[in-house]
């Protein structure tokens, strides 16, 4: 359910998850022609009734809109990242290469790709931006409301041809379906459950969250430098859960090869994450809790989770339970082989491609 790896690291040239997760990537020069904007919401009201005098957003788009015989933007996807990332995390190879080109599923030519930065994450609106915690307490509904506000008020579409996430951004895909039901045309969540979380997916957020604040460098929030023995609980555990066993028992299958990589991963993750940001990043999920209302998803959905996710078991019978009571659901899960990326799974196109074609067609 959280994006914590969104790029497992490759044997030859280790690529770095743009996630507290496991690390947070180096900026990198993209091939594809993105072009990135801001648009600011006075006075947003959050759930909790904490208000924010301006709200940020930042997006990032490609391609260009289209408009149909009544002049409404008709090509409109918004991909969806997970915990900790950003839109812009949607132009690295696996993802981009396999999807924008021409001919490919989410060809730029023919699509308006949008890939925004919720509340909290990348360039929007966040508590390291200086309120640190006494930020607004923002959740997955406060991140979906602000989505919708970009869409509808912002760019001006009336309804969007896809919205497509993963881990997170697959549960915001499902609370879009129950909120939003007639405003998208298809959805495809990759990577999460629609159920609260709990158990142990819960556990491992509380405990990573728990060894911030434990620290006492962390200061309540105010402190002066990064806490980094609480940022290193909560780098481990987050590196723990998005990995992939047989795919880095294939790519280090010695001791000191796999304790060097993990090492890397984790000091380049502390590096890169701010101990409050996190901790609202993780928190966001504590009221998320779609499975009441799960009918009132009746848009056409193609739900992917893979068999080798940590995060979200394959043995939990939620999918086949839950699309029984959608309207118009399928669900698939991806086999686990020495290819596959765990949790990561849900960026590499290249194992969910023909799904994402399939619904596309069927939604025509």
């Amino acid at each position: 359910m959280l994006t914590l790896l969104l790029l497992l690291a490759q044997a030859s040239a280790p690529q770095t998850p743009p996630l507290a997760a496991a690390t947070a990537p180096a900026a990198q020069t993209s091939r594809w022609p993105a072009r990135e904007a801001q648009v600011t919401f006075r006075n947003f009201r959050f759930k909790s009734g904490e208000t924010l005098p301006e709200l940020r957003i930042t997006y990032t788009t490609l391609g260009q809109p289209h408009r149909n015989a009544r002049g409404e933007i008709d090509n409109a996807v918004m991909v969806l990242y997970g915990t900790g990332g950003t839109g812009r995390q949607f132009l690295s190879p696996q993802f981009a290469d396999e999807l924008y080109g021409p001919g490919q599923p989410l060809d730029i030519a023919r699509y308006w790709i949008i890939l925004p930065d919720g509340i909290g994450h990348g360039k929007s609106s966040k508590p390291s931006d200086g309120l640190h915690m006494r930020f607004p307490q923002y959740d997955y509904d406060d991140m979906v409301e602000a989505q919708y506000r970009l869409l509808r008020d912002a760019l001006g579409i009336q309804r969007m041809r896809l919205i497509m996430g993963t881990s997170m951004g697959c549960m915001h895909s499902l609370i879009w379906g129950e909120t939003h039901p007639d405003y998208v045309r298809a959805l495809m969540p990759l990577a999460c459950e629609p159920v609260e979380i709990a158990g142990l997916n819960r556990m491992w957020r509380e405990l990573a969250v728990e060894g911030i604040e434990a620290d006492p460098a962390w200061a309540g929030g105010d402190y002066r430098a990064p806490p980094t023995q609480g940022l290193r609980t909560a780098a481990s555990l987050l590196f723990v859960a998005g990995a992939a066993p047989l795919y880095f028992q294939s790519q280090y299958p010695h001791r000191q090869a796999a304790e060097a990589f993990a090492r890397e991963r984790v000091a380049a993750s502390i590096a890169a994450t701010d101990a409050n940001d996190l901790i609202y990043q993780i928190n966001a999920s504590r009221t998320y809790a779609p499975w009441p209302r799960l009918e009132a998803i009746t848009v056409p959905t193609t739900w992917i989770n893979s068999a080798d996710d940590f995060i979200n078991p394959r043995n939990l019978d939620y999918p086949r339970q839950a699309v029984a009571r959608m309207k118009d659901a399928r669900f698939r899960l991806i086999p686990e082989t020495a290819e596959t990326r765990g949790h990561g799974t849900h960026t590499a196109a290249r194992f969910w491609k023909q799904d994402l074609v399939e619904l596309l067609q069927r939604t025509e």
